[in-house]
């Protein structure tokens, strides 16, 4: 399985690209598609050949998934409890990317924050369900700073066999830059949940789109959805190195 399981890795960085470029035309102005998985995906699906390309992506991602899965479940069972609940978590993430390519492929279409919003309206009819929100929100919210702080300080050296030369830095600008960015928008989207959970208004909430979508509100807001979707795309690179020089 790990030959398939590195092509998932390289297709979620092609994936991450697609994103980054989404948001990059957002920044820009141009509307239309969302800036998310299933952008990207509806992006693939609508080129010649794009839905026989996804479902060969998601034979690979499910590979990718699996074995997650199967390694969480063995660290657990050695008593390796943070690794083993870190590759679990994302085989579950995988196994969703995977939902959402059949999805596409089969020639259906999904819509995230429509989802998102029904999930969250559900949950906020009592105050146990808002408490989970706003948990789940700040569950996102320390994935994101997680993500920033290996790329600041670099720990996701440790996944990758480095090559030496102009190669290794290549790689590390790639990694600094993508972790970076793609956890400032998990944390945008850890704050949609909990101001929707703190204002009890579920369209509050929102996936990765919606927090993009929510950076433009700020001051200089198009520069730096310019500079996340770069970063995104940059991650995307750097999936596509893990997928060669990671360990699984």
């Amino acid at each position: 399985m790990e030959p398939v399981a590195r092509v998932g890795y390289a297709l979620s960085g092609l994936l991450h690209v697609l994103i980054g470029a989404l948001a990059v035309r957002l920044a820009v102005g141009v509307q239309g598609g969302t800036a998310d998985q299933g952008g990207a995906l509806a992006a693939v699906a609508s080129t010649p050949g794009g839905q026989v390309l996804l479902w060969a992506a998601s034979a690979a991602l499910a590979a990718l998934a699996l074995w997650h899965l199967v390694d969480g479940a063995l660290e657990l069972r050695w008593r390796q409890r943070g690794a083993g609940v870190k590759d679990l978590a994302k085989g579950v993430v995988y196994s969703a990317v995977v939902v959402t390519a059949v999805t596409y492929a089969a020639g259906g279409h999904t819509d995230t924050e429509d989802t998102s919003d029904d999930v969250t309206e559900q949950l906020m009819e009592n105050l146990a369900g808002t408490v989970a929100v706003a948990a789940a929100g700040l569950a996102v919210f320390a994935v994101g700073a997680y993500h920033v702080v290996k790329g600041v300080r670099r720990r996701f050296r440790e996944d990758l066999r480095l090559p030496e030369g102009p190669g290794r830095l290549g790689v590390d600008v790639a990694g600094v830059v993508g972790y970076a960015a793609k956890g400032l928008a998990l944390c945008v989207v850890g704050v949609l949940f909990v101001v929707a959970a703190v204002t009890n208004d579920p369209r509050e909430a929102g996936g990765l789109d919606a927090a993009l979508r929510a950076l433009l509100l700020l001051p200089a807001g198009s520069v730096l959805l310019g500079c996340v979707g770069a970063g995104f795309a940059a991650y995307g690179v750097y999936a596509v190195v893990r997928a060669r020089l990671g360990h699984l």
